[in-house]
């Protein structure tokens, strides 16, 4: 098959959907099909390269000439069709021909004028709550949402992205959420909390949960092994991610202040200009490694730590740990919830429960044997998360889209044995 991927960020830039992407592209690459991907195109980057079989273009997008409304180092997709994008996806699907467009967040928005102009079949994964949510994370006053109203969604838009331009991702995100259910063919949502935030459950639309998986590491670098050497070298406890509330970084480094006898705690991911944390002593903060290392000190921490407090979707970073033998710490939200399976591969917490967080690292870190048959069972957990056992139903849900009409999966999805194992 000739697939296109349309994805906002792609390698270098270092995140969960760009590690998801690239190895979902080589994976497919190396069962024989033919892959190319389209995305943003930042300051500095070619507007066309190989990433080995893959086929990298670059897109120049009209939102990042509007440089007042961005203050984050990469320029993101608008929840409408971008016309600069839209034309150059065109220009790009003329010359790769896809039979299978595969989007992973708004800038597959751009595709939709030229869906029903296409012979390609229009699949979306969805990583995020981006259907339902103009944020993204179903978040309300810091807490998880009840679910979408127009009026609180132009508040809550408002307060996250300012005034004018809330009210118009807001506005844009409604009608273009609404194209998006009329056009695809078929949603691919990594976790059935997923399926649920965005609406997808009893709408009568087309999907399949088709959760992320984990591909071999790849190896070091010279570069990767001079970051390494940050590292403790005795245990320490990791989190992996944004360093943002939303991530309950606030609510970890509380748990932590207090934790007696702890080891390092290691902050591995990128800062934000929104919030800068006071970090408590025995914290270090590493930013921008990237995947190859990360992988490296999974393997090397004692435990992982995952507190978030917004309901993620999925949780790359929790697989990738379990991959590398060792068991997690988890909010009960969202996707985490069921990756990790309570006193059997992990330990699971209220959110936002620091107390709750300082308890569960303190039996960690006082019970040497309740870590060895955590980290054993995460290893066998990780086994129903490889590639090999993933990659094939993205190769039966494209073919399905070819076949014809989808069959609609949202009343089923409960029901599927083998999607609840994986889930």
């Amino acid at each position: 098959m000739r697939i296109l991927m349309v994805t906002d960020f792609y390698q270098p830039y270092v995140g969960g959907v760009e590690i998801v992407v690239q190895s979902l592209a080589h994976e497919l690459s190396g069962r024989g099909h033919n892959v190319s991907v389209a995305t943003i195109r930042g300051d500095g980057s070619p507007a066309y390269e190989e990433d080995g079989p893959v086929r990298i273009h670059r897109l120049r997008c009209s939102a990042a000439r509007l440089n007042a409304l961005f203050g984050q180092r990469r320029t993101w997709a608008p929840p409408v069709p971008d016309p600069e994008a839209t034309v150059g996806l065109r220009r790009i699907a003329a010359i790769e021909r896809p039979q299978i467009v595969h989007g992973h967040d708004w800038l597959a928005r751009s595709f939709l004028p030229l869906a029903p102009m296409s012979d390609a079949r229009f699949v979306m994964s969805l990583h995020y709550y981006t259907v339902s949510c103009a944020k993204k994370s179903l978040m309300y006053r810091g807490a998880p949402c009840t679910g979408p109203a127009p009026m609180k969604c132009m508040r809550c838009g408002s307060s996250h992205y300012g005034a004018a331009k809330g009210s118009a991702v807001v506005l844009g995100n409604f009608l273009f959420a609404a194209a998006e259910r009329r056009t695809v063919d078929l949603f691919l949502p990594v976790s059935e909390a997923t399926a649920v935030g965005n609406g997808l459950l009893g709408s009568g639309l087309p999907y399949e949960v088709i959760p992320n998986f984990v591909s071999e590491s790849r190896p070091l670098d010279s570069s990767a092994q001079h970051l390494l050497k940050a590292l403790p070298e005795g245990d320490f406890l990791l989190y992996v991610g944004d360093v943002r509330k939303e991530k309950g970084v606030d609510v970890l480094l509380d748990a932590f202040r207090d934790l007696a006898g702890a080891p390092p705690l290691v902050l591995l991911g990128k800062s934000w200009p929104d919030w800068s944390p006071e970090l408590p002593p025995n914290v270090l903060l590493l930013t921008d490694w990237p995947n190859a290392a990360v992988r490296e000190a999974q393997r090397r921490c004692l435990a992982l730590v995952a507190p978030s407090v917004w309901p993620e979707p999925f949780g790359m970073v929790i697989i990738e740990t379990f991959a590398s033998g060792r068991p997690v710490i988890a909010s009960r939200v969202g996707g985490m919830a069921k990756l990790v399976e309570e006193g059997v591969s992990g330990l699971l917490v209220p959110p936002g429960d620091a107390a709750m967080l300082r308890a569960a690292m303190a039996s960690m870190l006082n019970d040497d044997r309740l870590v060895a048959r955590l980290a054993e069972q995460a290893s066998r957990s990780a086994m129903r998360f490889r590639a090999v056992e993933i990659v094939p139903r993205f190769e039966r849900a494209y073919a399905r889209t070819l076949d014809g009409p989808g069959e609609s999966r949202a009343d089923s999805f409960e029901q599927d044995e083998n999607r609840s194992q994986l889930e």
